[in-house]
């Protein structure tokens, strides 16, 4: 999977050359972070359904959102949206300061369950609302959304050092988004880059409804 899809890949445009992610990449068993039905797909290059109309996301991506936070041993990364465990798992193998997030209290438990019998017991998590961010936490070298919304969630923009990175699919609910890196500057203002097309589930959330 990492040699033909991620380090090596037929198209140049998509080299991922991080050594660290690439050994991330290689030692999560990405098939345990998939519903049984799905592992003889686990090492394709496409996401995967993993329930409540919820996915993984292709090996690809997972790479790129991975090298694009830059994440250092001894940061502190924040994930919004769970899924499956399987981001999580392999920020873990970058930091030893994981939190992560996920609305759906069903997918939470199946996440805790994988990462527990894969061993990342140091990987914070909570069942809540992703857009409120973890505030006690807080602050984050790094912030990842693996859920798409249209604007950047103010709270965790404000939970995000100065410096820090933030990668995440940013537009629309439906159809394409662009993922983005914002890096926060010393006045608090964001410097954005796009990076490519994405398509991403939709960031679910009481707090980012219209009042």
């Amino acid at each position: 999977m990492v040699d033909q899809q991620i380090a090596e890949p037929s198209d140049d445009r998509r080299i991922i050359t991080n050594a660290r992610v690439l050994d991330a990449m290689r030692t999560v068993p990405r098939h345990q972070f998939v519903p049984e039905e799905m592992r003889p797909h686990a090492y394709r290059d496409r996401p995967l359904p993993i329930g409540h109309r919820q996915t993984i996301s292709q090996p690809y991506i997972v790479a790129l959102m991975s090298e694009l936070l830059a994440v250092e041993p001894g940061h502190r990364v924040l994930e919004i949206g769970t899924g499956s465990g399987y981001q999580a798992a392999v920020l873990a193998e970058l930091t030893d300061e994981v939190y992560s997030i996920e609305l759906l209290a069903p997918l939470a438990e199946q996440a805790r369950r994988s990462l527990r019998a894969e061993g990342y017991d140091s990987i914070q998590l909570r069942t809540g609302d992703g857009f409120r961010g973890w505030p006690e936490a807080a602050p984050f070298d790094s912030i990842i959304l693996t859920c798409a919304i249209d604007e950047i969630p103010p709270p965790l923009w404000t939970q995000l050092k100065i410096g820090g990175r933030l990668v995440m699919p940013l537009g629309p609910q439906e159809g394409m988004q662009r993922l983005i890196v914002a890096t926060k500057k010393d006045n608090g203002s964001r410097e954005t880059e796009t990076i490519i097309g994405v398509r991403f589930v939709p960031l679910v959330s009481d707090a980012a409804a219209p009042q």
